[in-house]
């Protein structure tokens, strides 16, 4: 809306800038959020009242802003300017009703207690972005997208692919087996995953498609045999060469930037995350033939 004004001048509905007093209110917030006393809790829900108050305010004079924009009311001289003025009005236009859906969950989260709202948004720029609870002690929850990285001897990354939504571990087991069954033109000798990738169907079916050697934990098992089969030397070397691809995704992530997406939106994602694999990959392809044609 700044930008709006700094085109159309002062015609139409004025601008008011919130932001001292949305400012405030997230400071009073997050002096509730510390303390968890009753008193408090009350506080917080005060402070989120007026934080969507304020929020309600400039909803209603973003509306005002777009109507006025296509009516003509906020025009400019210069036709360029005028392109530039109706490409801010489309991006008001998009972004309201997603701060709507924001107020909406927030509403129901603070107020009713309701924290599973269906269809999320957990950011306005990338509406697409993920919930990810995983477990870890240090990171129990992430926000992002759920990438798979697909490793074949040499560090070699033959498969990726960004998830428009979270599958389960064990869903996308047979689909990476048959990739690499397409990629390289025979299925995998041995294939080593985490615990969250096993079931006695996915073990079954991966033997059934030429994989030798499943090296996949059953961390719930009771039987013996599972249990000294899990000891033996080959199966704690694939886990120990699991191990290891997990090191190298944290190498990917901080050499070639794929913690976070400089592109925006799901096809600036996935195009981000390939440009990555492709630049790891050369960097191990070139240190595989190093090692091939020796000194």
């Amino acid at each position: 809306m700044k930008k709006v004004t700094e085109i159309a001048g002062t015609a139409g509905a004025k601008l008011r800038d919130r932001s001292r007093s949305v400012k405030l209110r997230v400071l009073e917030i997050a002096r509730a959020v510390r303390a968890k006393a009753q008193p408090n809790r009350e506080r917080l829900a005060q402070g989120y009242q007026r934080l969507l108050a304020a929020t309600g305010r400039v909803v209603g004079q973003a509306k005002r802003f777009a109507r006025e924009i296509g009516d003509g009311v906020k025009h400019a001289a210069e036709g360029s300017r005028q392109a530039v003025l109706e490409g801010l009005r489309r991006e008001l236009e998009s972004m309201l009703p997603l701060v709507q859906q924001v107020v909406r969950q927030t509403k129901a989260r603070i107020f009713a207690g309701n924290t599973h709202a269906a269809g999320k948004i957990v950011s306005l720029f990338e509406p697409s972005t993920e919930v990810i609870r995983k477990g870890k002690a240090g990171k129990p929850t992430e926000f992002g997208k759920m990438v798979k990285l697909q490793e074949a001897e040499n560090q070699i990354v033959i498969a990726y692919e960004v998830y428009d939504q979270r599958p389960s571990d064990s869903d996308i087991l047979m689909t990476a087996i048959e990739t690499h069954q397409a990629r390289l033109g025979r299925a995998p000798r041995l294939v080593a995953a985490d615990a969250g990738f096993y079931s006695a169907k996915n073990e079954a079916a991966a033997k059934t498609k030429g994989v030798k050697r499943v090296c996949i934990p059953n961390r719930s098992t009771k039987s013996p045999e599972r249990k000294r089969e899990q000891k033996k030397r080959w199966f704690r070397n694939g886990q120990k060469w699991r191990t290891g691809c997990e090191g190298r995704i944290s190498v990917v992530k901080r050499r070639h930037g794929l913690n976070r997406s400089r592109y925006r939106g799901e096809a600036g994602m996935k195009r981000w995350v390939g440009l990555g694999v492709i630049a790891d990959n050369l960097v191990n392809i070139s240190r595989a033939m190093a090692k091939q044609t020796g000194p």
